[in-house]
């Protein structure tokens, strides 16, 4: 029950359960948005392995077909095409 004042005691017994549940909420919807943070950023990190990964494959492939030429008597590998 709230401190007696001029305001009707059920008005201000309201506004003070509806006070107490927003604080009660407040670590529930603080841990909610750290997961979705973190989440994110775990997709995110995966995400740029994927295309690092893919980059790399890229360059393996340029290195191979010019050694191929190299070995099949073309260009040196020390010039530029």
């Amino acid at each position: 029950m709230a401190y007696p004042t001029a305001v009707n005691d059920q008005i201000t017994d309201s506004v003070s359960q509806s006070n107490v549940q927003v604080l009660g909420a407040a670590p529930g919807h603080a841990m909610a948005t750290l997961y979705s943070a973190v989440g994110q950023s775990l997709a995110l990190s995966a995400a740029n392995a994927a295309t690092h990964q893919q980059n790399v494959n890229v360059i393996m492939q340029a290195i191979t077909a010019r050694a191929v030429r190299t070995l099949l008597g073309g260009a040196p590998l020390n010039t530029t095409p």
